[in-house]
């Protein structure tokens, strides 16, 4: 899935050899490299859909197209998370054996990963020779010509040192990574969704549905709109108040005024309440920012440029988020980061959380938990998240985190060589299958459909049959609409904050935000430092203008709260099934 018919054939002939299944043999003779190379298979990547000889063909290879390099010391640099920390502790260490390359995999917080990436843009030195970068900035990327494209890399400089069993057609996020003219900017390495979260045992006791029911009139179960999970949030926290003697939750989230309330945002929050247009992998012309685009140049963020950062979606989407937070979250939440928030449900005392990352999973079935069963398996479910008021099918309905290997033309060409092919072993299929079991965050249909993923499936929530599923094509991550996503994500934490706090009201919050959006694009504009696509502002107009042509922005709806609407979860499997199967 996700293939893209713009890519040249050359590019298309390198993916076609590993989908082919064609060994491609490389003289390997006992030396210390292949002696490496078959520690390293025996002892640490034993789970792969390769079998143990073409892992040790696939390997040879990497010994061979080393040899150039052999002896330089490079350094990579990606966010920490539980998939890295396996690349940095594990894969550094075996690709190093096996090439003779000196890799050191530095880990750093996300925005230090940006910040980083944003000085050796600017500044033109050379800090790392490869980032592992979310493809929210594929935007950014494309249009300021600092990036080295993947595919530039494949059919130039790294032609032959591009690996012949790469398959680019297993892997399941290439269109998040490819500009608008088919360009391959980035190499996927992991990648995870926000989903819905609930306490699947709790949803299941008879007294609860019975109560549940009697009060709004449905059945308890997966919510499908918004109205469903305000409803579950109210029964929750303040009908049942306590279970098991404990005091419990129907909602979580953070309000700290903080870089990751922006992300909170940025990461689709617009999306789910149905704020953009319709269009996959991303809205179009109106994205899930708000930000509108005309022949792929930003034109304008307030609903009086054609935006819909400041729209009545928009607006609504914020005031839940603040009504939901202020009434049905712990006391606790609103002085809550990402990073501090993420643990709680964990903990056992929330019912549900609309908004959950499933890089959280590995942390969520740990034994012992007060939310996982003595068995091991979890008393939790992960599902699709419910769709606000505005949402029309043919949308995106969540964020897709896809961090991807990037490499600048900053860094000496040599050097980004022998990083691209330590960035090809990282998402190679003699390893992939371990990583992903190890953090969780697949990036390919082999591995996913692996018998190993299958056997694991009862104990991860729900993960499997989600990226099984056709649903998972409407969670993507940022697209191509912003042009600078380090400059305008920042504006967000700030502009929502004063949502949050109760400094503003959602309404002049988002003003505020669309506004200073739209000053950033206009000094982009003046500045002319976009090499392709920069923004051209639109002349504000009378919003009402906006409103009345179709699609987003969206005028406000007579009733924002339709009836809740509810889906029993094992039924909801089942149509997952029944999608994949037709």
């Amino acid at each position: 899935m996700f293939k893209n018919n713009n890519y040249p054939s050359a590019l298309l002939l390198s993916a076609a050899v590993g989908a082919a299944g064609v060994a491609v043999s490389f003289p390997a003779s006992a030396d210390q490299y292949s002696d490496a190379a078959e520690k390293w298979v025996n002892e640490s990547f034993k789970r792969s859909t390769l079998t143990k000889e073409e892992q040790l063909e696939e390997l040879a290879w990497f010994t061979k197209a080393a040899e150039q390099f052999r002896g330089m010391d490079i350094n990579v640099v990606s966010e920490t998370i539980a998939t890295h920390e396996y690349e940095a502790s594990t894969l550094a260490k075996a690709f190093t054996d096996i090439t003779g390359i000196n890799l050191t995999h530095t880990l750093i917080q996300e925005g230090d990963v940006i910040e980083k990436l944003q000085t050796q843009m600017q500044s033109g030195r050379n800090i790392y020779d490869a980032y592992v970068n979310d493809s929210d900035l594929i935007g950014t990327h494309f249009r300021y010509g600092k990036v080295v494209p993947v595919q530039s890399i494949m059919e130039g400089a790294g032609k032959d040192l591009t690996l012949p069993t790469l398959d680019l057609d297993d892997f399941i996020g290439l269109d998040f990574v490819t500009a608008p003219d088919g360009t391959l900017y980035q190499l996927p390495d992991q990648q995870f969704a926000n989903l819905y979260w609930f306490r699947a045992d709790w949803f299941e006791r008879d007294d609860l549905k019975s109560q549940f029911k009697e009060i709004y009139g449905y059945d308890l179960g997966v919510p499908v709109n918004w109205s469903a999970y305000e409803d579950i949030a109210e029964f929750f926290s303040v009908h049942v108040k306590e279970i098991d003697g404990k005091r419990v939750y129907g909602h979580m989230d953070y309000g700290k005024k903080d870089p990751s309330l922006g992300w909170r945002f940025t990461d689709a929050w617009f999306s789910m309440a149905g704020a953009g247009d319709k269009g996959l992998p991303n809205g179009l012309p109106v994205d899930e920012w708000g930000i509108r685009v005309e022949e792929c140049h930003p034109v304008g963020s307030s609903v009086s440029r054609g935006g819909a950062t400041n729209g009545p979606a928009a607006v609504y989407a914020t005031t839940k988020y603040v009504d939901w937070l202020e009434k049905y979250a712990p006391p606790e939440a609103p002085g809550m980061t990402f990073s501090e928030a993420g643990p709680v449900p964990a903990q056992g005392n929330v019912a549900q959380q609309i908004f959950w990352y499933t890089a959280f999973t590995a942390s969520m079935v740990k034994d012992g938990l007060p939310v996982v069963n003595e068995d091991g398996t979890p008393k939790w479910r992960m599902a699709p998240s419910p769709r606000g008021p505005y949402w029309e099918e043919g949308m995106k309905l969540g964020y897709q985190d896809v961090g991807s290997w990037t490499f600048f033309d900053s860094t000496p060409e040599k050097r980004r060589l022998a990083a691209w092919l330590y960035a090809q072993f990282t998402v190679s299929k003699t390893v992939s299958l371990e990583k992903t079991l190890a953090g969780l965050t697949p990036i390919r249909e082999s591995d996913i459909n692996s018998d190993e993923m299958t056997e694991a499936a009862p104990r991860l929530g729900g993960l499997v049959e989600f990226y099984r599923s056709p649903a998972r094509v409407q969670w993507s991550p940022t697209g191509t609409n912003v042009p600078d996503y380090p400059k305008l994500a920042q504006l967000w934490w700030q502009f929502i904050a004063q949502a949050a706090s109760g400094e503003a009201t959602p309404q002049e919050a988002l003003d505020g935000l669309a506004k200073a959006q739209d000053r950033v694009l206009e000094r982009l504009e003046r500045a002319n430092v976009m090499a392709t696509c920069g923004p051209k502002l639109n002349e504000p107009r009378d919003p009402q203008y906006w409103l009345d042509q179709p699609g987003s922005p969206k005028a406000k709806l007579d009733n924002e709260k339709p009836q809740g609407k509810t889906v029993p979860y094992q039924e909801l499997l089942k149509t997952w099934e029944d999608a994949r199967q037709s």
